[in-house]
């Protein structure tokens, strides 16, 4: 790292850094206190907000209104590490994260996850820890709170959406909850995975979309309908990507049947 770099991002962490520490101990200190832990809920949102700002980031939300009372599963893709700001600062409600089980290690901000009730997630691990993610988001759901999972299992490397894992669909399905598809664009490219973002104080704009909240199928097989829910769930968050200028990658064989389409065409062409 070069003595620019080094210096716009002391510039950015360090107050980040102090952020975290402010808002972590008022959600750490009131949150016990105040019913709901509401004191907690507003920490977070304004550390999101303010650490957006501090970060030159602009968020740009749209759909808000399809968002339904009560309980649910937001489903999100997931570009960056950036992504928990931009959607904390403008999705309502008071939703728990399926938040990776390193961030609950690092002070004041895994102090509040763990506080706030927010569920850590092992992704290199088997089944075993998968049938226990799941149980935990069955248990948020059933306390009444809305739930926020990223499907994808991971960040993407290239901001390209891939394909969903089952896990939020089975804890929908089991508590009959409905989903909501968000998209979110942009967090990939100020803050790549693995990288440290460095912006140099021009305001960089993240857009947010969500759509249409999405019932669970009432009949037939679990696996059949969880199947199904991830589905509709995948197109819906690929529609919205697409709409606010993300991209998405085609589902598995569909280059190869596009390019059979082509080649039966040029067959028939030159047959004719």
């Amino acid at each position: 790292m070069d003595l620019k770099s080094a210096w716009l991002a002391t510039r950015q962490w360090v107050p980040f850094t102090l952020r975290t520490m402010a808002y972590g101990t008022v959600s750490l200190t009131l949150g016990p206190l105040t019913p709901q832990r509401s004191a907690s809920l507003w920490a977070m949102r304004r550390w999101c907000q303010a650490s957006a700002r501090g970060l030159d980031i602009e968020i740009q939300a749209s759909g808000l209104e399809n968002v339904p009372p009560g309980v649910f599963v937001y489903c999100s893709n997931h570009q960056s590490l950036l992504d928990i700001l931009a959607l904390g600062a403008v999705l309502p409600g008071d939703f728990k994260w399926a938040a990776k089980r390193s961030l609950m290690k690092i002070p004041f901000l895994g102090w509040h996850l763990r506080l706030a009730g927010h569920v850590p997630v092992d992704r290199t691990v088997g089944s075993r820890a998968a049938v226990e993610a799941i149980a935990r988001f069955e248990e948020v759901l059933r306390s009444g709170k809305p739930l926020l999972v990223f499907p994808e299992g991971t960040r993407s490397e290239d901001g390209i959406l891939r394909e969903f894992k089952n896990g939020g669909f089975y804890a929908a399905v089991r508590a009959g909850v409905p989903v909501v598809p968000v998209a979110i664009d942009g967090t990939h490219l100020l803050m790549k995975k693995g990288a440290i973002d460095t912006g140099d104080g021009t305001l960089r704009i993240v857009r947010v979309r969500v759509g249409a909240p999405m019932a669970v199928r009432p009949d037939g097989r679990e696996g059949a309908r969880v199947n199904e829910l991830r589905e509709r769930a995948h197109a819906a968050v690929s529609e919205l990507l697409r709409s606010i200028g993300g991209r998405v990658e085609a589902p598995a064989g569909a280059a190869a049947a596009s390019e059979a389409r082509a080649s039966g065409a040029r067959t028939e062409q030159a047959s004719g």
